[in-house]
């Protein structure tokens, strides 16, 4: 997919017009032209400050604990891509009925801050009990949480999405894409609900923030540093994590950031990363050379604000793979736990 000089403003053209493109096909989604049962300002009238509220709550946990929002954005993504975003992720094992959270497969290792999810819920039924779901308040609180961490503000997110009642433990590794994956694989995931190879490029730009363990670095590092990695990179990955036969709890532990230039700004600066061999996991600098990704990933790197529709637009989307609505699933209490009848 290589461009041609006296191509590529027109192709830039083209890429900035699909994306804001996109980004209105969202809005006027969410403005009641989409399916699915959801729509925009869903609570106006059985919980008015439902959203208010949830955004109160991220700001303050923000404001107390940084790295709350990156939470917010890497949990929608898990809750969303295995098959639903109904807060299935969030149930919590429990002995009795046989129920295995999400959160114990090796796919949601490093996953964190799901007790501040009690603390939103909380303040929602306060204000109106057994209203708002758990599932809307994931999506409400990553497109807070973007927004905190510098990224698009006013996402038009649409609401009205149900609770499940089962855990879909025994399907997360199917669905949720491994560090190592082809580029191919996580298209053909992404794909499966409604995304192209430009919004996985915005969508992974979350990586922009947080950090990854060293668990899942160190073969690209040892015996030898991986060839698509910049050298003085290289190095400095090796300073922060210990070798590859180190005590597995110490490589669980020790991590490595994944911007040093911006660490908490939900920005390009990781597009521009990957262009220079900084990309930390294998499949991030796979985007930069693969031609189904690659044109993206410079334009991205080129264009923060393009970065940041298309990012917007693609939240959207996938916020939206086959939500539970109407009569279906339920609206938990207590985000862990199913309602007990």
């Amino acid at each position: 997919m290589g461009l041609s000089s006296s191509l590529a403003p027109v192709a830039s053209a083209l890429l900035l017009f699909c994306c804001f493109t996109a980004w209105n096909a969202a809005a006027a989604a969410a403005s009641g032209g989409g399916g699915g049962g959801l729509r925009l300002n869903y609570y106006s009238e059985s919980c008015p400050r439902a959203e208010q509220i949830v955004k109160e709550q991220v700001r303050s946990l923000y404001e107390e604990h940084g790295n709350t929002a990156v939470s917010w954005l890497r949990a929608l993504f898990h809750d969303c891509t295995v098959k639903s975003c109904d807060a299935s992720l969030l149930l919590e094992t429990d002995a009795a009925t046989g129920l295995v959270s999400e959160q114990a497969s090796p796919r949601s290792f490093g996953m964190r801050n799901f007790k501040y999810v009690g603390a939103i819920k909380s303040a929602l039924e306060r204000e109106c009990p057994g209203t708002v779901s758990c599932a809307d308040l994931l999506a409400l609180a990553a497109r807070d949480g973007a927004a905190m961490l510098g990224g698009p503000t006013a996402i038009p997110m649409r609401t009205g999405r149900r609770d499940a009642t089962e855990s879909q433990y025994g399907e997360v590794e199917r669905y949720v894409p491994n560090h190592n994956d082809t580029v191919s694989a996580v298209l053909s995931r992404f794909a499966a609900m409604g995304l192209d190879a430009e919004a996985v490029v915005a969508l992974l730009g979350a990586h922009s923030v947080g950090r990854v363990h060293c668990s899942n670095l160190v073969a690209r590092l040892y015996p030898a540093v991986d060839g698509g990695i910049e050298p003085a990179y290289g190095a400095y990955l090796r300073g922060r994590c210990p070798t590859a036969d180190a005590r597995e709890d110490t490589r669980d532990v020790a991590y490595a950031r994944n911007d040093r230039a911006t660490p908490m700004v939900l920005d390009n600066m990781y597009h521009k990363n990957l262009l220079k061999g900084r990309g930390l996991l294998l499949v991030d600098q796979r985007l930069a050379s693969d031609p189904r990704t690659a044109p993206f990933v410079r334009r991205m790197a080129a264009d923060n604000g393009y970065f940041r529709e298309t990012f917007a637009a693609a939240l959207v989307r996938m916020s939206e793979n086959g939500p539970l609505t109407g009569g279906q699933g339920e609206v938990r209490r207590d985000c862990r736990f199913v309602n007990t009848k």
